[in-house]
């Protein structure tokens, strides 16, 4: 049973990593350095350098910006500077209007925007702001995780300047290991964890908001469409299908609806929560169950991010649909073992597909994901699961995880590097 020090250490990390964001947290990290340095500066802009890490500019290439109908970096950074709000966090271009966005357009015609990858560093989530007006300036640094400024200065006052910590150091002061995630996710009382159900809220949200538009491969509306019933049934498959590939579709497609996010990620946020929202509501489980596989879910994505890290070469549905997986298990009457078997499952499958930049086509290896979740969660309940005679599994469901998280953080750095040169180099090579 653990002590109401440590919910209270786990409830304040799950309030940490699960925030509401509008639009792709890459870009709008990006979006929100530039307006936390220009109201710094306290003016608009005359010129404006952005040094980004490679995962960053990846994530920042491909993906719709909200209420633009525009992609990439350009006007993210501009409507930092027009309406950005750096007390928004993630939500911070959130006041675009039609007449903001015209003058976004404007200003990055007529300022100087330069754009590159910053050089010598390791840290894979890393967005410096330099800009300047008047013969005055400011930098601004993100590091870390998508949020966290660890430095600050105005002409030459260092307003902040702290270390980057480590995630293996124990976020919030808690380690956690999947026993513990389980247990608290368990055992935890209603009133401590039933905000989790604002997850629910924004992600199914965003799914019922997809379908006035036409966003992204229109995944979610195809798969919910007479011709896709006939091969995958009007089933709770196809409905848990549709509704995340829905929200994923708005969310890349540049739709103007905030999803509520998981370690820095939306579409993590929305694998993590509509499968398992979907199938309690369709199975008719208890509201109880419901919060509880939602904590699950969302609680397991956050742990093994921690040994992963905010970005990596392996894709991110791949950690949220091993805690969707856990949640349906759940949901289904899985005790412990069970849910277990469930991770190991997913592990089995799903490691090495690979993270190419955030972009409509996210909503495909999302529907991979969460197909196998589901696989994965209807295997472990007939007591069936990969042994560790097979591949990277191992009998302890903790080594597993962190057989996973080594191969995508460590081994897989060729491969992001790869990536980002065939990105970046299409038609030249």
């Amino acid at each position: 049973m653990l002590s109401k020090e440590e919910r209270a250490k786990i409830i304040a990390l799950i309030n940490q990593e699960v925030v509401p964001a509008v639009g792709c947290t890459e870009p709008m990290a990006v979006a929100l350095c530039v307006a936390k340095a220009t109201e710094l500066l306290g003016m608009r802009p005359e010129s404006i350098t952005i040094s980004l890490s490679a995962n960053i500019l990846k994530n920042a290439m491909g993906v719709g910006i909200p209420g633009t109908d525009m992609i990439g970096l350009p006007i993210a950074i501009g409507l930092g500077v027009i309406v950005g709000k750096s007390e928004y966090g993630l939500a911070v271009i959130k006041d675009v209007t039609p007449p903001a966005l015209c003058e976004a357009k404007r200003y990055i015609k007529a300022v100087p925007v330069n754009i590159k990858m910053k050089e010598g560093i390791t840290e894979k989530l890393y967005i410096e702001t330099d800009v300047a007006a008047e013969e005055h300036s400011v930098k601004a640094v993100i590091a870390g995780s998508h949020t966290n400024f660890i430095y600050l200065r105005c002409d030459d006052k260092v307003i902040k300047n702290e270390p980057l910590k480590k995630e293996e150091e124990g976020a919030c002061g808690v380690c956690l290991n999947f026993r513990m995630v389980y247990d608290f996710a368990m055992t935890a009382p209603l009133d401590e964890i039933s905000f989790i159900l604002k997850t629910k809220e924004y992600n199914l949200g965003a799914a019922k908001e997809s379908l006035k538009g036409n966003y992204g491969h229109c995944l979610g509306k195809t798969i919910d469409r007479p011709l896709a019933h006939g091969i995958f049934g009007n089933s709770i498959f196809s409905h848990i299908i549709s509704k995340t590939a829905l929200a994923c579709d708005a969310r890349m497609g540049g739709a103007l609806v905030p999803v509520m996010c998981n370690s820095g990620s939306g579409n993590q946020g929305i694998c993590a929560t509509n499968p398992v929202a979907v199938f309690a509501l369709e199975n008719e489980n208890t509201d109880e169950e419901m919060i509880r596989a939602l904590t699950l879910s969302h609680l397991a994505a956050i742990y093994i991010k921690q040994s992963l890290g905010k970005l990596s070469a392996l894709c991110g549905c791949v950690v949220a649909s091993i805690g969707s997986s856990c949640g349906i298990t759940y949901l289904m009457g899985g005790d412990y073992e069970r849910i277990c078997f469930s991770v190991q499952n997913m592990i089995a499958n799903l490691t090495g597909m690979i993270c190419d930049g955030a972009k409509p086509s996210c909503s495909l290896k999302i529907t991979s994901g969460v197909s196998t979740a589901l696989l994965s969660a209807l295997l472990s309940m007939e007591g069936r699961h990969v042994t560790s005679v097979e591949g990277i599994i191992d009998e302890d469901v903790d080594r597993s995880i962190h057989n996973l998280t080594s191969i995508g953080a460590e081994s897989m750095c060729q491969t992001d590097n790869m990536v980002l040169d065939i990105m970046t180099h299409k038609g030249h090579r």
